[in-house]
């Protein structure tokens, strides 16, 4: 077995494929429209497609509620990268949110970012692909 796919609740499909495939550069592996207001959309860090994000619209109050908060205010998502600085450099320039600066742990690079609908997110360079490279500076 392995996880194909985990459900984010947005907003408006349009705006979410623009934020993700756009601002964090996601790839939009799937739009398909259901029903009349309904799409099965799913987009992957993955640019193979890998495991993906399926971008649900909230139609409830309850899950327009729950919309950023999936995790309890928690960092609930975590992406790998081989590159950290660069990743890091683009996601700035595309007006991603950094809640810190970027900080080294045993485990690797690690920055703590928030997407548009205020989900948590940790983009980490793992312990080993790049040991000794330097800090990004961050400017408010």
């Amino acid at each position: 077995m392995r996880l194909h796919a985990v459900t984010l609740l947005v907003r408006d499909y349009d705006d979410a494929i623009a934020h993700y495939v756009d601002d964090l550069g996601f790839t939009l592996v799937e739009d398909t429209l259901l029903t009349e207001g309904k799409r099965w959309v799913r987009v992957s860090p993955d640019a193979q497609g890998g495991t993906s994000f399926v971008l649900a619209v909230a139609t409830s109050d309850a899950q327009r509620a729950a919309i950023g908060r999936q995790t309890g205010g928690r960092v609930g998502l975590f992406l790998h990268t081989d590159d950290f600085a660069s990743d890091h450099a683009r996601l700035l320039a595309r007006g991603i949110h950094m809640t810190e600066s970027p900080r080294h742990e045993e485990y690797g690079t690690v920055v703590v970012f928030q997407d548009r609908y205020g989900n948590l997110w940790d983009l980490i360079e793992p312990a080993g692909q790049s040991a000794t490279a330097p800090l990004p500076t961050v400017t408010a």
